[in-house]
């Protein structure tokens, strides 16, 4: 009987994970001044200059500037004319997440096992090869004008990708202890959480790990609800919140207001010793939302021991939760652009997998505190 149930199980493996992917690629950014851009990402966050690619590689109408930060790649991608699909872009969003790109092991595969589940396509697979060898992409559309590009780069050694010089600089700030994507979070409108779940759920086999209803995510004035999709392994996770009704506009509404549709909320980053790299950020210029001293009076009889003293993370704003496997500590950037919109998490497992869930009061409070004084709640 025990080798018919491991069979079944392995069948059953199988059968979901017809979409392995071995985490994010790169996330790009469309923005109104990607040289700008990168020297904002590179002073106030520590990135290095990695690759380039416009006019003068033979790119016409745009220009994209590539940092990386130990295994967080980021791309800044601009145009230098109007009247095209990135320029109509950054007019009606603002600065923004245009790819979530996912690193698989076939690009081809990927994009046929999810086309034929229901995703429109994006980009048809497509091979782009140079003298460091080739690099296979595809890609569908996900929620608002947001894409997923599935890379496939194991017969490529150059480095970023066909088309790209490397970008040699003089400035390069050191690093500030980011390590890579834990995960992005979508933000939907009213009613259409559910059906992007059954997306991932249908289209790219992910698991709903987590669900947040408007009792576990709300204030006085405001509220909202999200679900969080995890792939097979583990290696990416998409939450995906929408607004819920609240006596006042919540975080979720301001966002589709000044985003004008759905999209990427924010990229959550990765950090060894949150302590030592949210300082480093905040020397740098990276403005973080303000926690009140109250939260931190009873917060160690809520999470227990930890191994850091309360002291520095009390005077960075530094939160703190507990699920069944451990702990995390997480704070969260203001918005980077003037439109309220996209922002950064910093954020530290000590074993926890989970999102935080006893910091959303204090946290939201703290948002609505941004947003009354944008006049915006």
């Amino acid at each position: 009987m025990e080798t018919i149930a491991l069979q079944s199980d392995n069948q059953k493996q199988t059968t979901i994970d017809f979409l392995p992917l071995q985490g994010t690629d790169y996330v790009e950014f469309y923005v109104g001044n990607a040289k700008q851009a990168a020297h904002y990402y590179k002073t106030a966050f520590g990135f290095q200059s990695l690759a380039y690619a416009g006019p003068e590689t033979g790119v016409k109408d745009k220009a994209s500037y590539v940092i990386r930060q130990n295994k967080l790649t980021f791309v800044l991608t601009t145009p230098v004319r109007a009247n095209n699909e990135i320029a109509d872009h950054i007019y009606k969003h603002g600065d923004g997440v245009k790819v979530i790109a996912l690193k698989v092991d076939d690009a081809k595969s990927a994009w046929e096992e999810t086309t034929q589940r229901g995703a429109k396509s994006y980009m048809d697979p497509v091979t782009f090869t140079d003298e460091s060898g080739e690099i296979v992409m595809s890609g569908i559309h996900i929620y608002g004008e947001t894409v997923h590009v599935f890379i496939e780069r194991k017969n490529y050694n150059g480095v970023f990708m066909p088309g790209y010089r490397e970008w040699k600089s003089d400035y390069n700030p050191c690093d500030s202890g980011l390590l890579y994507v834990d995960h992005c979070v979508g933000n939907v409108g009213w009613n259409q959480m559910n059906p992007w779940v059954k997306f991932y759920e249908d289209v790219m086999g992910f698991k709903n790990i987590l669900t947040f209803d408007d009792k576990d995510i709300s204030t006085e004035y405001s509220a909202l609800m999200s679900k969080v999709m995890s792939n097979g392994n583990g290696f990416v996770k998409f939450p995906i919140n929408e607004p819920a009704e609240g006596k006042k506009k919540s975080q979720v509404e301001e966002y589709l207001d000044f985003y004008d549709g759905e999209g990427v909320q924010h990229v959550a980053i990765a950090t060894n010793n949150i302590i030592e790299t949210v300082s480093e950020l905040q020397k740098r210029g990276v403005e973080f939302l303000k926690i009140p001293a109250s939260y931190y009076a009873d917060v160690l009889d809520r999470v227990g021991h930890i191994d850091e003293d309360l002291k520095p993370l009390s005077e960075l704003g530094i939160l703190i939760d507990r699920d069944d496997e451990g702990y995390l500590l997480q704070i969260f950037s203001k918005p980077v652009q003037d439109r309220p919109t996209l922002f950064f998490e910093i954020i530290q497992r000590k074993g926890a997998k989970s999102f935080g869930k006893g910091n959303f009061k204090a946290l939201f409070e703290a948002i609505e505190r941004e947003q009354a004084e944008r006049g915006n709640l």
